[in-house]
Parts: structure tokens; sequence; C-alpha cells
């Protein structure tokens, strides 16, 4: 195999619209400068996702227009204090955990100042009046909208390098896990909330992802551009972030960076967190997929999963990378109504452990070992959290040997952790921050902290009926054939009854015929170098993947077909397909 062709930046190549995009802030100027009225008034209100860095767009774009009047919508914002007390509730004291907000933006604005920068602005009477910043639309509807995106990862960089602290708060010394937490839970729900409408009238959407090189875009060729990914096979983004438990095997396959301890982490397709590339002939720009999700998530998902979670995408596929690294922390998803109860979200994290690769000695662990004392394990727990003594996993938790395409149910509820020596594709539903951490081996984090655990929580989900025997039962490899043909077969890998995701493996060395049934599909070619995804009418452009890439078939495509390629034409290949129920 030839890991080594993992693509780290796919595209979405936009036809038709080849020259309404521009590169560069003279480029960007002067695409802006043609859209605004040469008499009279004109109203540019450039809207921003939190982290755009406004000083650079202030002096690099909106005085180089040489405006009558500049407004920054900031200037309306309630104080620091005055945010702090209004979401006091949402924030909580913990480190990790807060509530998912249902503020809408208009809160965390003064009205009094609100209304004196609208005033301002009806006040000019000629020229050009700039408004900009985060809720700029809520000062002025625009006669000119641009709005500023950043990409949820980019944030995160800015945070780790000391660029960035929280809208609002001057906090950018704070511990970053207390940043990511209020952005996660707060500020990208409220600011998700405002943009989509703002997308879908926008006249230019302006990528800031590289402060060097920023990008712009019409607003009619985005949206056509993501239209026109809702009826494609596509790929997100793929980021890897390295963590104290990492490994070696991704750095080496997919040619990372070589200088990094390890990389522990692949976010492979999480449009919540990924990126989307769109070209636009010798252009390209960078979003967050999660706009696809917001703008069009009816031809994306489908009427029954939209119908069931609105504008998320349910199916996660990521990496874990032990190989040459350390286990994972001992953990527990919240089960459902906990996660309702306490963080406000309406589905939990329920998940699966494929194994592409395994060295030598890999185990999963899984389950508590039948007869023990739920009790004694909750105190050994406790103990060796306080350092008094290392947890008596040997005692409590079953482990299982893990060799490559064994699959692992882990419904929430299940204590688990993958050992050393294993690289998972974790399938899973997307809520992937509720993690309980129940114990980490005495380590400390890559910042020389302790890491998060949460054992009070996690001593409230903990299922004690999932035994060894149960756990043999039901979650460690039922497979269960399904069909097969001419060349290939298809195999159900579960999941657990009470997992809303069902994934089925497909062997093949010839043509196999799938079909969305109108619900979004998630595939990984977990055997084999290449393979084809065509459309038997030839509605999209064939597309071809690799070994470990995740793809996406949004569910308004129907039918398609998967074709041994390339490298992979005189192999077996072999993908793992996740859907959603009905």
């Amino acid at each position: 195999m030839h890991p080594a062709s993992y693509d780290k930046y796919p595209e979405v190549r936009v036809s038709g619209f080849e020259h309404q995009a521009w590169q560069g802030w003279s480029a960007i100027k002067q695409a802006v400068s043609e859209r605004l009225s040469a008499s009279g008034k004109t109203v540019l209100v450039i809207d921003c996702y939190p982290g755009v860095q406004l000083d650079e767009l202030r002096t690099q774009l909106i005085e180089q227009l040489n405006p009558q009047h500049i407004i920054n919508a900031e200037s309306a914002r309630l104080s620091e204090q005055h945010l702090h007390d209004l979401l006091a509730r949402n924030l909580t004291d913990d480190r990790v955990f807060g509530v998912l907000s249902c503020h809408e933006l208009s809160e965390f604005f003064c009205p009094e100042k609100l209304a004196q920068v609208r005033h301002e602005a009806a006040e000019t009477t000629s020229g050009l009046v700039v408004i900009y910043g985060p809720g700029a639309a809520l000062v002025h509807p625009g006669d000119v909208l641009i709005y500023a995106d950043l990409a949820r990862w980019e944030i995160q960089q800015r945070f780790r390098r000391g660029e960035l602290g929280n809208w609002g708060a001057d906090n950018v010394n704070e511990d970053i896990l207390r940043r990511y937490k209020r952005a996660f839970f707060i500020e990208w729900r409220v600011f998700d909330r405002h943009k989509t409408p703002l997308l879908k009238r926008a006249d230019f959407l302006l990528d800031t992802n590289n402060t060097q090189q920023p990008a712009m875009v019409s607003g009619d060729a985005l949206r056509h551009g993501l239209q026109q990914t809702t009826q494609q096979p596509f790929r997100v983004v793929p980021f890897f972030d390295p963590g104290v438990w990492g490994g070696q095997w991704m750095k080496e396959k997919f040619d990372l960076d070589p200088s990094k301890p390890n990389y522990a982490w692949c976010f492979d397709c999480v449009p919540e967190e990924n990126s989307l590339l769109l070209r636009f002939g010798d252009v390209r720009i960078e979003i967050p997929s999660q706009d696809l999700v917001l703008l069009y998530p009816r031809p994306l998902l489908g009427e029954r999963v939209h119908a069931r979670f609105g504008a998320e995408f349910p199916i996660r596929f990521d990496f874990l990378d032990t190989i040459g690294g350390q286990n994972l922390s001992f953990q527990v998803h919240p089960i459902t109504e906990y996660i309702q109860q306490h963080f406000g979200m309406h589905y939990t994290q329920d998940e699966s452990y494929y194994l592409l690769e395994t060295e030598p000695g890999a185990e999963v662990y899984l389950g508590t070992k039948t007869g023990i004392d739920p009790q004694e394990m909750l105190d050994d727990l406790a103990r060796a959290q306080r350092g008094e003594k290392a947890f008596d996993d040997e005692k409590f938790v079953n482990r299982f040997p893990a060799r490559k395409h064994d699959h692992f149910l882990i419904p929430a509820g299940t204590v688990h952790c993958s050992g050393s020596g294993a690289m998972v594709l974790e399938i899973s539903a997307t809520p992937y921050i509720f993690t309980f951490k129940l114990w980490d081996w005495g380590r400390l984090g890559l910042d020389g902290l302790p890491r998060p655990v949460h054992l009070d929580h996690g001593a409230q989900v903990i299922d004690w009926q999932r035994d060894t025997q149960w756990v043999n039962e039901h979650l460690v490899n039922h497979f269960e054939p399904i069909a097969e043909g001419d060349g290939w077969r298809e195999e159900r890998t579960g999941l657990h009854e009470r997992e809303f995701i069902e994934t089925r493996r497909h062997w093949f060395t010839q043509p196999v015929t799938h079909h969305t049934h109108g619900g979004v599909n998630v595939l990984n070619l977990v055997e084999g170098d290449e393979a084809l995804v065509e459309s038997p009418s030839s509605a999209f452009e064939p597309f071809v993947v690799h070994y470990a890439e995740t793809f996406i078939i949004p569910a308004a495509v129907g039918e398609y077909r998967i074709s041994p390629y390339g490298r992979g034409a005189s192999q077996q290949l072999a993908t793992m397909k996740a859907w959603v129920r009905g």
C-alpha cells in the first residue's frame, strides 16, 4: 500500500465561476470598489466571525476605500463583566464542560450603544459608510455585505499561539481549555446562528484564514459552489494534532511534519471542526465546512436526517494513533439523558473503534469484568486520581486483543480506551468533546498540567451491566453477512441497537453499486490503495479516494458506484460505510 498518497488538502473545483474570486488585499479592494456606488451614499457592512483580525481588516481594506465614516460594531458590545455575568450559567466553573448556549448575538450588545451607532450610520448622508466587526449587520443590513469568515481550526491555532482570547474577553493568557470551552459552548453556537442568514444574501465572503494571503469570493459563486458540493462526493480538510499518548504511524504514512513529537488525532471528517476548500479558477477559498451544513442541510443530510438533527452533521470519522505511543485515557461517554440534562446537547457520543492497523500485542479496553464491585472500582479510581496509587485496571476492566479489521462497538455508558499499538478509525456521533476521563495513567498533558479527570460525571453514567459476557455477546466483532455478488460481499459490522449509526463493510475486487437512500453516507477506504467513485448516470465527475481517506456522499447523490482503481485495481479493497438509521 502507499498511504503517502493520502491527500491532506482535498478541494472541490467549482465550475462556472472561475473569475469571481480574488487573492490578496489589492485584488480584493479592487473587486469591492467596483461594487460600491460612485455617487450618493453607500453602506458597506463587513460582519465577522470572532477571531478575525479587525486591525488588519481596517488598515488593509477599509481605510484603502477612503470612506466618509467608519464604525466598529464592537463599540456597542456589552462590557466584559456584563458578558461574563450574562454567560455565567453557560460557562460554569469546570475547566472543560459548559452548557450549550441558546443566546442570540443581539443579547451581547448594549441597546443604547447600538441605537447610537445606528444613528451615526443614518446621520451620514453621502459617501461611503463602513460598518465592520462581529455583529456589524445588527447596526445596518448593508447596501453591500461582506462576511469575513474564519475556520475553527485556525481559531484554535491562534488560541495556542497566544494571539487570541475569547470574543469580548481580555483572556488571551487564560488556560486554553477554558478559552476553547467558551468558544465551543457559546461563541461558535451564537455566531453560527448569526451568520447563516447573512451567508444566504452576502455579496462577498472574505476568507481570513491566511493573514498574508486573504482571499474573497462573490456570494453567488460561494452559494453555487456549496450547492455543487451537495451533488458530488467530497472530502473536508483533515487536521492533525499531537497528544501525550500519540503515535508515529500517521507521521510516517501521511507524510506529516517530522519535527512534531507525535500525532495523536486526525479529524478526518468532522464538519463542525474541519474546513472545506473550494477552488474558483486560480483562487482557493477556505471556509468552515459547517457553512455547507448551515446553508444546504437538506440536500447534504437528506430530509429524514435533517428532520432529526437540524443543521448538524451527526456522523464523525477520526483517527486515533497509538502505534509507537501510549494508551488513551480510560474513559466513558455520557448517556443521552445525562448529556441533555447537564449540557444542553440532544444526543450523545456513541462510537466504535475500527482497527486500521495494529502492532502485535495491541489491545482494546472495553467494559467491566464480570462480578466486580462497582463501588470498589470507583473507590480505586478516586484513590488513583488523588495520586495514592495506580488504578488497578487488570482487576476491573476487560482487555481484548485488537487486530487489523476488528470492530469494537462502544455505546455511551461503556468504559473503554484503546491501548498502545493501534491505529483506530473512530466512527461516532459528533459531540466529541463529551468525554469523561476516569483515569489517565498518571500522566501530564503536553502543556505540563494534569489532564482533566471527570470521575464525578463518569460515575453517574457508567453502565455496570456492560460486563465481560455482555461485551463479548454484543460489542466485539459482530460481523453479519448481508449480501454478495460477483467480486464483492457486504457485511454488517454494527453499531449497537442504542446507537443511531449503522455501519457496513464492503469487500470488493469488482465495481460495487451503492445508494444513499435519501440519507448522507460517510465512507473510508480501509483496505487497498485506491478506488474510484463514479455516478452511473455521469451526474458528477469521477472521484478518486486513497487508503484511509474519509469521504462524504451527500444524500442528494442517490446512486453511486465504487470500483478498484489505479494501484488498487489488482487488489482486494474494502470500505467502511456509515449512515443514520431510519
